[in-house]
C-alpha cells in the first residue's frame, strides 16, 4: 500500500526534495494520465508522447532537486505547462503542425455525444466521432489546443491562460470561435451528433 496515496501534491514534492524518491513515484502515478493524455492530444503521436512525457518529468525532478519549484500554483497544473511547453518546443523545432488523431472519447463529451449501447448505436458513435475528430483538425491550432485543455485536461479558462500565455478573455474567445466553427462545419457536412 502506498503511503503517500492521501498526501497532498506540495508535500509529495518536499518530501521527493528530502530524498524520498516514493514521493515523486506517488505524483507520477497520481497525474500521469492526464499529463500524458494532453501530450499525446497535442502531438497526436504516441511514441512521441512517451518521450515527451518522460522530459516533462525529467525537468520536473531537475527544477525540483535544484529547488527551483515555485509552490504557488498546484503540481498538476505547473506540470501541463511544462508539457504544453515541451510540445510547443517540439513543433517549433519540427516546424509542422499537429492533427488530431486518438482513439479517446472523453474529448466529445462537450458536445453531448450520448453513448448507445446496441451494436447499431456503437457503430454511429464511432462514425459520429470520427467525424468530429476530422473536424477538430480543421480547427485553427489554438482554438484546437483550448479544447483539449479544457475537456480533456479538465482545466479552467485560468489555468489554460497561464499555461498557453493568453488572457482568460482570449482563451474564451478561442473556445467560443472552436465551438462556432465546429457548428458551422457540422451544418455544412450535414453531420448530426
Amino acid at each position: 500500500m502506498n503511503t503517500y496515496a492521501h498526501a497532498l501534491d506540495n508535500d509529495l514534492v518536499r518530501q521527493f526534495y528530502m530524498g524520498n524518491d516514493n514521493a515523486l513515484q506517488t505524483l507520477i502515478e497520481r497525474h500521469k494520465e492526464k499529463i500524458f493524455s494532453t501530450i499525446f492530444y497535442l502531438v497526436k503521436d504516441k511514441h512521441l508522447a512517451e518521450d515527451l512525457f518522460q522530459e516533462v518529468f525529467i525537468k520536473i525532478i531537475d527544477t525540483i532537486r535544484g529547488n527551483r519549484y515555485n509552490e504557488e500554483g498546484k503540481f498538476l497544473h505547473w506540470a501541463l505547462r511544462i508539457s504544453h511547453n515541451l510540445c510547443v518546443d517540439y513543433f517549433r523545432r519540427e516546424k509542422r503542425n499537429p492533427l488530431f488523431s486518438g482513439d479517446e472519447n472523453n474529448l466529445f463529451d462537450f458536445l453531448d455525444v450520448r453513448s448507445d449501447n446496441t451494436p447499431d448505436g456503437k457503430i454511429q458513435q464511432s462514425q459520429s466521432h470520427e467525424k468530429l475528430r476530422t473536424m477538430i483538425d480543421m480547427l485553427p491550432e489554438e482554438q484546437r489546443e483550448v479544447i483539449i485543455l479544457r475537456h480533456y485536461a479538465e482545466l479552467s479558462f485560468k489555468e489554460i491562460a497561464e499555461i498557453t500565455n493568453s488572457s482568460i478573455n482570449t482563451c474564451l474567445g478561442r473556445m467560443r470561435y472552436s465551438l462556432i466553427n465546429l457548428r458551422k462545419m457540422m451544418e455544412e457536412n450535414h453531420v448530426h451528433i
